[in-house]
């Protein structure tokens, strides 16, 4: 009975079951696996104790998961300022006031000394303090043009910037920079503090769920290829015991076509009329 399963039809309906549910699995699994290092994350970042000494930041680069926001310290000389507008605390509008940090290795940090309200104005912006300054701010990975709420740099009058990042200051100082930035979480004359920003794509946010919804899909995916299967197989078996024990019906006769009429074969052929000789008249 169970022979149609070696048809070529049943064959390949096995096959693609047998390697579609696999694919499914693996998967499911991975983005399993993501969700899992997104709350391992989260909690990762929960669980760092505030108090934590700042360590040298050349110790914390490259900026990861795990050092995004890590307490970072760096000596040297202030230089160029700039604001950076539209920035947004508490609900309010507002800017930040970003100065250079020359730092004893020839580089410099971009550290945000702190945060205004209102529109960005050289003139409501603290002067950063003269000669040597040790500075420890919360490390910040380096801001992109894509980032929601931030514009390029075109447009901006001079002294203003958008986009905190060595990528956006390369072509308006002269020295190099760090691919990372500070932000002060006490700051002076006035100043606002920024709070450290969380990196991107961690914790639960968004995209966590998302990954958590696409194995439940995966998985759901699975259970439907067994259904159809089953249920295939099961419609095959009851076919096949039906035709066993005579219950399908039989196969109705084509009605055929009616004969066009021949004419009859005994029908004799008319014979040919006598034709008139014409007789030679007597010799007298």
């Amino acid at each position: 009975m169970h022979r149609f399963l070696l048809t070529p039809r049943w064959w390949g309906i096995n096959v693609f079951v047998a390697l579609a549910v696999p694919v499914c699995l693996f998967m499911g699994t991975w983005q399993l696996g993501r969700f899992e290092d997104r709350v391992a994350t989260h909690r990762e970042a929960a669980s760092q104790h505030p108090d934590r000494p700042a360590e040298p930041l050349e110790s914390l680069l490259p900026v990861d998961k795990t050092t995004s926001g890590r307490l970072a310290s760096a000596s040297g000389e202030y230089a160029d300022q700039l604001l950076v507008p539209d920035r947004q605390l508490d609900g309010r509008s507002g800017f930040y006031v970003l100065t250079l940090l020359k730092t004893d290795s020839g580089k410099a940090v971009p550290v945000v000394r702190g945060w205004l309200p209102g529109r960005a104005d050289p003139a409501k912006a603290p002067a950063a303090p003269t000669g040597r300054v040790e500075v420890t701010g919360a490390l910040q990975a380096s801001e992109s043009a894509t980032t929601k709420g931030v514009h390029a740099e075109g447009g901006l009058p001079a002294g203003q910037l958008g986009v905190i990042g060595a990528a956006s200051l390369v072509n308006l100082v002269p020295y190099g920079l760090y691919d990372a930035w500070l932000t002060v979480q006490s700051p002076a004359d006035g100043l606002k503090p920024v709070p450290a920003q969380a990196p991107s794509n961690t914790g639960l946010d968004l995209k966590a769920f998302q990954n958590l919804g696409y194995t439940g899909e995966w998985f759901v995916f699975i259970g439907f290829l067994l259904f159809m299967w089953f249920r295939l197989y099961r419609r095959e078996v009851e076919t096949l015991r039906d035709a066993e024990a005579g219950l399908l019906p039989e196969p109705q006769p084509q009605p055929q076509e009616a004969a066009e009429p021949t004419a009859p074969a005994s029908a004799a052929a008319a014979p040919a009329p006598p034709t008139a000789s014409a007789s030679a008249p007597p010799a007298e």
